[in-house]
């Protein structure tokens, strides 16, 4: 009876792993395509590389699309080598007609600032972030999405509101059958002597 327990455990333990394990995807190389120029310049400490022309990152749920982009990583490696090796990324600046596309959502934008150590992403230049099905759809002047805490800041102003649109709220109207409440008469408030 231990072991048939002692082996439904472990057989529990492993099913709860897999299910965990699978909502974190396995990570993949990031993949930089254009049509244009690619530019690499080393520093001591960093690795920049700017891609122009129908620039297109494939990387981990997540494929990115735009006119340019500046990739800044810190370098790993022998400082004196000509080119550096990439160590982790500092941040991913995408210019023009951006368009990142993760999971069931995209993300419009002129310009994205992706910062990978902060987990942010920074969406200005008239950003719109909508569900694939349109369920919903966001969008204001600047937004900040914050990576695993599912926030994110839209800050509108007087000239350029935050717009959401969001699903269909059911009728709170009144049945055209059932009679009318009476009035409710408010009394006028007196003035203080």
């Amino acid at each position: 009876m231990k072991l048939s327990l002692r082996v439904l455990c472990c057989a529990w333990l492993l099913a709860l792993r897999s299910a965990f394990s699978a909502a974190e995807p396995t990570p993949i190389p990031t993949v930089v395509e254009c049509a244009g120029l690619a530019e690499t310049i080393s520093t001591d400490t960093e690795t920049i590389a700017t891609f122009r022309d129908k620039v297109v990152v494939t990387g981990t749920n997540l494929k990115l699309y735009c006119d340019s982009l500046r990739v800044v990583a810190i370098r790993k490696g022998d400082p004196k080598a000509t080119l550096g090796q990439y160590g982790y990324f500092k941040s991913l600046i995408a210019i023009g007609h951006v368009r990142i596309v993760q999971g069931a959502r995209e993300a419009t934008c002129g310009r994205a600032e992706i910062f990978p150590g902060e987990d942010k992403i920074v969406l200005s230049e008239d950003p719109v972030i909508r569900s694939m099905d349109e369920d919903y759809v966001a969008a204001g002047p600047r937004m900040i999405l914050y990576r695993g805490q599912r926030r994110a800041v839209i800050e509108g102003n007087t000239n350029e509101p935050t717009k959401l649109t969001l699903p269909a709220i059911k009728d709170l109207g009144f049945d055209k059958n059932e009679p009318a409440p009476p009035a409710v008469v408010v009394p006028k408030a007196e003035p203080a002597k």
